[in-house]
């Protein structure tokens, strides 16, 4: 703990206590804390009795306790006008305690102190500082007060009320011209309130002259430079009983004092040690100083020490002390470092990345810094001292990126490299599988992200559905295997690129599209629904894949195979053909006998690509509606879409509910 008092206004004379190996003691310094030492103790005690006390095992120790009460002096108190003195309780010893407390003064602003009272009083300035009055500090009732014209060397008794008095605190500002003093409290317990003034004029007979004062000066132990300046002040003679007017001879007179060690204190970086030199810090690094130092120039570089801040001395030729003037270093660079901003190895797309740049040695204008992103692009610079602030950069793309710094110059260079990983957050996982698997052959799984270009990415499969799927990513289960069978046939069918326009690539879109081609299937071939799988693959060109498990043969002819061609809006023609059966190893083309099943599914496409202009085009009808007017519109042979669509479409169900049976 430390606590700090300050004695003299502008003279950095400070009064501190600080706990050392679990004691309080009282230190002071005269330098603003550069210097410290402990209070020396009186010689002698009140009795005149030698008092056997030497640091650092015994010294004076001080409570430096403010009063917080207007009404009450505290445990210590300086004026200004009283240059010099001190007064404070403490006690005497190896530590602080609040034990046989006496009162102590001083005033020669702490260089030597007495005691005056081996019982706790409070202490009075009065006549501006230039007399002292004391009142007992007690919880018993007392009539008499002491006052002192000699700074507390003698002190005289007097009474100031007949009836003993149970003293509550003390009225007015001590130190003011009116000489007048109130003291209040009361008689007993149970009294009223009682003010005592009491008028110390008569004491007073004249006004202070010139001849009054004498000349005080302020010193260290003998040393009178302080911070620099010798401070000379006027105070009142001993023992002269006259009137003091307001900051009447209280002047200051200053000479500034030649530079020596004591107005000095060590460095950023250097630390004093016990002998009270400067030496330098292990965590410092001195060709920091020079980091804007420009190569063939030179420099101040610091020998350890600096002159005290407030410090007034003159400035003499002190090699020691004073900072050497050096030029630039020349050297290669060493001790080149790399890092972002933000101390990670990870940043995200599309934002900003600041990488901090720093050289220990080596600076200078012939120096050059270059930083390579990785990505393709370099920036560099001149001087290192213009990228304080970082060098900030955007990656578009995500991957692992080597970022290198290279420091240059004439004697050599330095590298340093970082790997930083860029990524984006993933958005969405879809998944896509066939309909149809066969029993104990490989199946082929395809997942699609969102965005695509997210970096790194691990996948997590889970093939039994009682197991939970990690919450963090949002899963698409686009189809997956609607049915298992050791046979089953699948047809391919291709689309015109016209369709790809407006196939927008969500599962929502494909899943319509399968149950208008499965619908419509149904219908014209008559197969059983649950016989029929239909998948509309995702990505471009548009394709399908209808899946019949297992096989069976359907009511039509192959008369039909033919080119099918269908209006998408006016101008644009849709072709669709039958290719390849499915090339995955999943499908069976052993029999040629089911041609006609290839010509139904052209059929289908037929009614799905119309399907898809309906949905484009009158997106608030249902499917069902669609297909109601894809079947007149095949039935009849005539475009009645128009018409289809504004009619009900409640009654379009009840219709395709009574004609299709679905």
């Amino acid at each position: 703990g430390l606590q700090l008092y300050l004695s003299l206004n502008n003279i950095w004379v400070f009064l501190s206590n600080k706990v050392v190996e679990n004691q309080v003691k009282t230190y002071i310094t005269y330098n603003k804390g550069r210097d410290w030492r402990l209070l020396q103790a009186p010689t002698t005690d009140l009795q005149g009795n030698k008092v056997y006390c030497e640091p650092p095992d015994c010294s004076l120790h001080l409570h430096l306790h403010v009063s917080e009460n207007p009404y009450t002096s505290g445990n210590i108190v300086s004026k200004d006008s009283a240059p010099g003195i001190i007064i404070a309780s403490g006690v005497v010893g190896p530590e602080l305690t609040s034990n046989n407390v006496s009162i102590f003064i001083t005033s020669d602003a702490g260089n030597s102190w007495r005691e005056v009272f081996q019982e706790e009083y409070s202490v009075f300035f009065l006549n501006q500082g230039g007399s002292l009055v004391a009142i007992r500090h007690t919880p018993l009732p007392i009539r008499h007060i002491w006052l002192s014209f000699d700074e507390g060397r003698n002190w005289d008794k007097y009474s100031f009320t007949s009836s003993p008095l149970y003293v509550d605190g003390v009225l007015g500002e001590p130190g003011e011209d009116t000489l007048i003093m109130t003291i209040f409290g009361h008689f007993s317990h149970r009294s009223e309130w009682q003010l005592v003034k009491i008028d110390f004029r008569s004491i007073f007979q004249q006004q202070c002259t010139s001849e009054d004062y004498m000349t005080w000066q302020l010193h260290n132990e003998g040393e009178v430079c302080i911070m620099g300046m010798k401070r000379i002040f006027q105070k009142l003679k001993a023992n002269i009983l006259c009137v003091k007017a307001r900051n009447q001879y209280i002047s200051q007179m200053s000479d500034s004092c030649p530079c020596t060690e004591a107005d000095f204190e060590c460095d950023y970086g250097f630390e004093r040690q016990i002998d009270g030199s400067c030496t330098q810090a292990f965590w410092f690094v001195p060709s920091a100083t020079s980091r804007d130092c420009i190569t063939g120039d030179s420099f101040l570089n610091t020998t350890g020490y600096r002159r005290a801040l407030s410090n007034n001395c003159t400035e003499v030729m002190l090699l020691k002390y004073s900072p050497r003037r050096q030029k630039c270093p020349s050297q290669a660079p060493r001790g080149l470092q790399l890092f972002t901003s933000e101390g990670t190895l990870v940043a995200t797309l599309e934002r900003n990345v600041t990488f901090l740049v720093f050289l220990e040695e080596g600076l200078g204008s012939m120096t050059s810094i270059t930083v390579d992103f990785g990505d393709g692009t370099s920036i560099s610079y001149v001087n290192i001292s213009s990228i304080d602030d970082g060098v900030k950069h955007i990656y578009s793309k995500v991957g692992i990126y080597q970022v290198s710094a290279t420091a240059t110059n004439t004697l050599g260079f330095d590298r340093v490299i970082l790997y930083l990983h860029v990524s984006c957050q993933l958005e969405h996982v879809q998944l896509s599988a066939p309909s149809v698997v066969v029993k104990n052959k490989a199946v082929n799984l395809t997942t699609v992200l969102r965005p695509s270009n997210v970096g790194t990415v691990t996948y997590y499969w889970w093939f039994n559905n009682k197991t939970e799927l990690d919450r963090r990513r949002t899963l698409d289960l686009n189809l997956i295997c609607a049915c298992i069978s050791d046979y089953f046939r699948s047809h391919v069918l291709a689309f015109s690129s016209t369709l790809d326009e407006l196939n927008p690539g969500v599962s929502e879109w494909r899943e319509d599209i399968g149950r208008v081609v499965k619908s419509s299937m149904v219908q014209v071939t008559g197969i059983n629904r649950d016989q029929l799988l239909v998948t509309v693959l995702p990505g471009l060109p548009t394709t399908a894949e209808i899946f019949i498990v297992p096989e069976k043969r359907p009511r039509h002819g192959s008369s039909l195979l033919h080119l099918i061609q269908f209006t998408l809006k006016p101008g644009v023609q849709v072709n669709v053909l039958a290719t390849q059966l499915s090339p995955a190893p999943l499908v069976d083309s052993g029999d040629s006998g089911h041609s006609s099943t290839a010509v139904i599914m052209l059929v289908s496409v037929v009614l799905m690509g119309l399907a898809v202009f309906v949905i484009y085009t009158f997106k608030r009808y249902s499917i069902l509606d669609v297909i109601y007017c894809l079947c007149i519109q095949y039935k009849a042979q005539e475009n009645f879409v128009k018409e289809c669509v504004e009619i009900n479409p409640q009654i379009f169900r009840l219709i395709i509910a009574d004609i299709y049976d679905i």
